[in-house]
């Protein structure tokens, strides 16, 4: 920018670098100095905007069949299927860093068109519940609901006429939510994005005693590219076509509260947006507009590119990953479900 000087009341010509130092222009130091608050560490934090605390977090965690297994996501270094008697190490690590909750998937031995392992009373989520909360009573345990897992398709719900059946899908999910509240789940998350499931849900919840059960509802779910991890983690890529019939386009953005609305009325108690790096403008127009609390998921592929890009040597992982974290938070997210809340807890406490 040019600043400019009269001469001789007249002409006017533009001052350099040098005389736009404090003594030459107008003679005043200026007394606005915002570095003042950044000269230290203590200020810094004395005077810090956006606070990130282990208290945010939910940890996803992916449950799988057979016992002794810890088996590690290529793509997710540093993620794991775990077999439910192995869980222990898990969980007590997780406990320890004062994360409140887990967010569980499953994967079954055996899939079908119907998907019928999500609602097994004696499913792998079911189990992995009951043993999460014998292990720790008071950590809280959310639930993915959803069939991509489950399903020999690989999609969301039940195949009719080579797409998913929105409505003869809502009573199979809210009967997975039922098991899942009844093996001991806190909260169901239904990811699916079928129109009417957070009612459907309620109802079922309700109707079946457990109307304490809270549903955290994958609200703003977008059909989005940085999934590809998570679907070698949860061994869940669908057989045919895409999910773009029933996950958000990612150009649209007034959709997204629509979609926030029709939740809220139907009785969801948390709200969610998923991916949430990509899509943060979408966390600040849900938070400005709703009052219920708001989660985002810091999805596989996010976790992925900071693994990836710190492992060669491109980025300081502590500083990308918590850069991240308080940019999710900053943009208005209350909860923040992330493959990073281990590391992230313990670089907090430090």
């Amino acid at each position: 920018m040019l600043y400019w000087r009269k001469i001789g009341g007249r002409c006017m010509e533009p001052l350099t670098a040098q005389m736009t130092t404090p003594a030459l222009v107008g003679g005043q130091i200026p007394n606005i100095r915002p570095r003042r608050l950044r000269r230290s560490a203590a200020l810094r934090r004395l005077v810090r905007e956006t606070e990130l605390s282990a208290s945010r977090f939910v940890y996803p965690l992916f449950v799988t069949h057979g016992e002794g297994i810890q088996r590690e996501v290529p793509s997710m270094p540093g993620i794991f299927q775990w077999s439910v008697d192995k869980l222990g190490q898990e969980i007590e690590e997780v406990v320890s860093l004062n994360i409140p909750a887990v967010l569980l998937f499953g994967l079954p031995e055996t899939k079908d068109e119907a998907g019928s392992e999500a609602y097994n009373d004696a499913g792998i989520v079911q189990r992995a519940i009951r043993r999460i909360k014998a292990l720790a009573p008071d950590l809280l345990v959310v639930t993915d609901v959803c069939f991509c897992e489950y399903t020999s398709h690989g999609h969301c719900g039940i195949i009719r006429n080579g797409d998913v059946d929105n409505d003869a899908t809502l009573g199979l999910l809210a009967r997975t939510a039922v098991s899942h509240a009844a093996a001991g789940a806190d909260i169901v998350a239904p990811s699916d994005m079928m129109d009417g499931r957070v009612g459907a849900i309620r109802r079922a919840l309700d109707e079946h005693g457990y109307a304490q059960t809270s549903i955290m509802a994958y609200s703003a779910k977008y059909a989005s590219s940085f999934y590809g991890p998570f679907r070698e983690a949860a061994e869940c890529a669908p057989q045919f076509g895409d999910r773009r019939s029933y996950q958000m386009d990612p150009s649209n953005r007034r959709e997204a509260l629509r979609e926030a609305l029709l939740d809220v009325a139907e009785g969801a108690d948390i709200l969610m947006v998923k991916p949430a790096l990509p899509y943060l403008d979408i966390i600040r127009d849900i938070r400005e507009s709703l009052n219920l609390p708001l989660a985002a998921y810091n999805v596989s592929g996010e976790y992925s590119m900071i693994k990836a890009a710190s492992r060669n040597g491109w980025l300081d992982e502590r500083l990308a990953t918590l850069e991240a974290l308080h940019a999710i938070r900053r943009a208005g997210a209350d909860i923040i479900i992330s493959y990073h809340a281990k590391e992230a807890a313990r670089w907090l406490a430090e």
